[in-house]
């Protein structure tokens, strides 16, 4: 069987689901190009390449995964993020677009502070999960040190392994812990808290795209009846670990953007950033 061949008998197959009909074609070939180990432009050059049994049984055996809605990144093993490509596991979150903007609203409000200040920025994540947050804000505020805390033990190995894979072990110290609860006060005050907590509501679980909502990790995604269960434990301990004037930065749900307000009163610059799709996607907001 060509490449031409296998590339549309699997396009066939996934377009014949309605949970995967509308990237069928798109992940085929990127399920090809796994299983081969080749590029993009390999593929285009040379259609006609007839596949070895042993490549034939490999990416049928990817498409029969797909099949089951597992996610293209659990597949490959990989996701790109903020143009770093990490390691994930179902484990794991797979990092989305919008969390790139959380990193962007970040960079932007502590270049400035990085420049004017004498000693390095100290930065928490909480609920690093890949380690998307920490590794993209390391890589673009050299002289920021960070701390990295998940609940998920096996969550905290893959985002280590993502830290090794960038070179960014000194940089990045990764800890077991419920929100900010294992942390010692001599580790205080940050500059900056950011998060992407889980805000799904968990009656609204069941109608998520069954690639999330059968393969990613439920304690990742949702928070309690209305999804809020994480903002209101973790922005009172961030009030208390920041610095005054230290930058709490998270992204938040649809629909959210009035009961983080409610939460956050009393802070100063209190801002809301839309998405794409004009939704309040990202809370910032100062500590007094």
């Amino acid at each position: 069987m060509t490449l031409r061949e296998a590339l549309t008998r699997a396009t066939r197959q996934l377009d014949a689901s309605l949970d995967l009909c509308t990237g069928a074609a798109r992940d085929a070939a990127l399920l090809l190009r796994h299983a081969l180990g080749i590029s993009h432009a390999v593929q285009l050059a040379d259609p006609e390449r007839t596949l070895t049994p042993a490549q034939q049984a490999t990416f049928d055996a990817l498409i029969l995964r797909r099949l089951t809605n597992e996610p293209i990144q659990y597949i490959t093993g990989e996701q790109e993020f903020y143009g770093l490509t990490l390691r994930v596991t179902p484990a794991v979150l797979i990092p989305r677009p919008e969390t790139e903007q959380l990193v962007e609203a970040v960079i932007n409000e502590m270049k400035q502070a990085e420049l004017d200040s004498s000693r390095p920025l100290r930065i928490l994540d909480v609920g690093t999960g890949s380690g998307a947050i920490a590794i993209a804000l390391a890589r673009h505020l050299p002289h920021a040190q960070i701390t990295a805390v998940d609940l998920c033990a096996a969550a905290l190995e893959v985002a280590a392994s993502n830290a090794a894979r960038h070179g960014l072990t000194n940089r990045i110290r990764f800890v077991q812990s419920d929100l900010l609860d294992a942390l010692p006060p001599d580790e205080l005050p940050f500059d900056v808290i950011v998060s992407n907590p889980p805000y799904v509501p968990t009656a609204d679980r069941d109608s998520l795209h069954p690639q999330v909502r059968d393969h990613e990790p439920a304690a990742a995604l949702c928070a309690g009846p209305d999804g809020l269960d994480i903002y209101r434990r973790l922005i009172p301990q961030a009030r208390s670990a920041l610095r005054p004037n230290g930058l709490l930065a998270l992204e938040i749900g649809h629909g959210q953007r009035d009961v983080i307000a409610a939460l956050l009163a009393g802070w100063n610059e209190l801002r809301f950033l839309d998405d794409l799709q004009q939704i309040p996607r990202i809370a910032l907001a100062r500590r007094p």
